[in-house]
């Protein structure tokens, strides 16, 4: 019966009696229905309650099952094959490691309890500081480095300082890249990296390799190449970027007896480097020491190691390589009295020497094997120049003022392998490159720049970079394999380099590989020149023309930086003949793949 069948019984319409009837149904109908509601409603809690036990039950279970998950993972580890190596033997992987990656003591550290205790332990694994910073990171990370070495292991240091509001990334962008510079520092890094740095280069901030990644120093935020706010150049904050040089270098200072190569290079002038100055005292295992700055400071004179006058004594007769850059020395310094293999300076303007004093740090030091010398204000000899042999001398770098010819008029270097000439142009330098290579015996020149690094800048007489008249000398450069110019007219060069004609008796430079030109300017028929040395040296098939039993190397690699509009065309056929092309035009940048 349905729910509604039973009111068949009762009359239609409805008499008083079957609604009476009807009213006493309903009451025990409410009646009913109001008890079965309480069954529910009791049913209802008594499951929640078994669903909120049995939800708890499973909540201690779980929880039961990560601590055992944890002991099987810690147990796992203990009878792990690595854990059975003895501690000594794991010493000796730490450091077959560390030989390659100089921080790999922070990584190791956050392994495990026993890494991290047997990596504090090993003194040496941190003796290598390699921190790319700013001022906005704490100094402690240098101070946590040092404390971790112990006080007995030599210290091998690089710091390079990003100063706050230099860095312009992402403010443009470029169709075209740069001319290289090597004076210049390439684009911004990451805040904090680690690299190798190749001794006797020019300065670079950083040098471009691969970076190894060590800890962040904490810092309320990162300023890296962007200035505080102007809201901000009172907080505590901008105090503390204005005493970073003074707490930094000081916990260096103290560690001074350590150092065997110190390493500290910044992008420009900033609040707290007259900490510098404080750079003074014994260095007994020194071997290589450098202070650089990208651009030019101005800076008076500092009491510090480079400025000693000749009377001080101090301990620096390990001393192998001395790079300065922008910053301030003195020409007597004990500093260039410690027969240094390699030496780089490259003065402030207001720094005045004359040559014969320039000298004498060069004579000062007869076992070099690298010299760069850049020099924008060079004054005239007092004393004469005495003729200087350095026998082991294999790369020569000279720039800046055109007085620096003179110094490479008064040197003799048999066995000289790479020179670079950046001075600026007065008279031409091919006589100065042809005196020295005669007076030196013709040694085997393998590299050769000139005026590649300068052309920047103009001069009030000749324009920029170096004036090369006549290549003639290129003739007797047999050995050279890389060729950069800078500043000269392109035709006579190419002219120089391509097939030999009836005055000439054989190949200017046969083993030559690579050729870069910038700023050179070329007339209407520059770029058929280019195509004229390419078609000789880099025939199509088969090899070059043999002239006097001599065949050209092919060339390998060609750079042409502002020098000329190739066209498309033009590019495309020197990239089908030459392995590796680089060329930048007024509104183009082609590399070959």
């Amino acid at each position: 019966m349905t729910p509604s069948a039973y009111l068949t019984n009762y009359p239609e319409p409805p008499t008083d009696a079957a609604v009476a009837d009807a009213r006493r149904e309903l009451q025990a109908q409410q009646e009913q229905l109001l008890a079965l509601s309480d069954k529910i409603a009791s049913a209802e809690d008594a499951l929640a309650q078994i669903v909120v036990e049995r939800k708890r039950a499973i909540r201690d279970l779980r929880r039961e099952k990560l601590v055992l998950e944890e002991k099987v993972t810690y147990t796992k580890a203990y009878i792990s094959p690595i854990r059975r190596l003895p501690h000594e033997l794991l010493r000796h992987i730490f450091l077959f490691n560390f030989d390659d990656h100089p921080c790999c003591a922070w990584v190791l550290a956050s392994i495990c309890t026993l890494w991290r205790r047997l990596t504090l332990s090993m003194p040496r694994l941190w003796s290598k500081i390699r921190l790319v910073t700013n001022q906005s990171a704490t100094a402690d990370t240098i101070r946590l480095w040092l404390e971790r070495s112990g006080d007995k292991v030599p210290l091998d240091i690089e710091i390079y300082l990003r100063v706050n509001g230099v860095s312009n990334e992402g403010s443009s962008t470029r169709t075209r890249p740069a001319s290289p510079t090597p004076w210049l520092h390439p684009p911004s890094p990451p805040p904090h990296y680690v690299i190798p740095h190749p001794s006797g280069t020019a300065m670079l901030l950083p040098p471009a390799h691969t970076p190894i990644i060590v800890p962040q120093s904490p810092s309320h935020h990162d300023s890296w190449g962007s200035p505080p706010p102007p809201s901000s150049r009172n907080t505590p904050q901008a105090q503390r970027n204005a005493h970073w040089g003074h707490i930094a270098i000081f916990y260096l200072i103290e560690q001074m007896y350590r150092w065997q190569r110190f390493v500290f290079r910044f992008d420009r002038q900033f609040p707290s480097m007259s900490a510098l100055k404080s750079i003074a005292g014994d260095a007994p295992i020194l071997r290589e020491f450098e202070i650089s700055c990208a651009e030019t400071i101005y800076a008076s004179e500092w009491p510090w190691i480079p400025s000693s006058s000749p009377a001080t004594s101090m301990a620096l007769g390990k001393l192998e390589s001395l790079m300065l850059h922008h910053v301030p020395f003195k020409w007597s310094s004990p500093i260039f009295k410690t027969n240094l293999r390699s030496l780089n300076l490259r003065s402030l303007p207001s720094n005045h020497l004359p040559l014969d004093r320039i000298m004498h740090i060069i004579a000062s030091n007869p076992d070099l094997e690298s010299l760069t010398l850049h020099f924008a204000v060079a004054l005239p000899a007092i004393l004469p120049l005495v003729q200087t042999s350095l026998s082991r001398l294999r790369e020569l770098t000279f720039g800046g003022h055109y007085h620096m010819s003179q110094l490479a008029d008064s040197l003799v270097l048999p066995s000289l392998e790479i020179l670079n000439l950046d001075v600026e142009a007065r008279d031409p330098i091919e006589d100065t490159i042809t005196n020295l290579l005669q007076r030196s015996n013709n040694p085997p020149i393998t590299r050769l720049s000139v005026s590649y690094g300068s052309t920047s800048s103009s001069t009030l007489y000749y324009g920029p970079g170096g004036v090369v008249i006549s290549w003639g000398f290129l003739t007797d450069l047999n050995h050279l394999q890389s060729l950069s110019i800078g500043g000269t007219p392109l035709e006579p060069f190419l002219s120089a380099l391509g097939m030999p004609d009836e005055e000439q008796t054989h190949w200017a430079c046969p083993n030559l590989t690579t050729v870069a030109m910038k700023s050179c300017h070329a007339h209407s028929d520059g770029i058929a020149k280019l195509v004229q040395l390419v078609e000789a040296r880099n025939p199509e098939s088969g090899s070059a023309t043999m002239v006097n039993g001599v065949i050209p190397t092919r060339l390998q690699h060609l750079e042409l930086y502002d020098c000329a509009t190739l066209g498309q065309d033009v590019i495309e056929w020197l990239k089908k003949r030459v392995d590796e092309v680089i060329c930048t035009e007024p509104s183009s940048y082609v590399r070959s793949p």
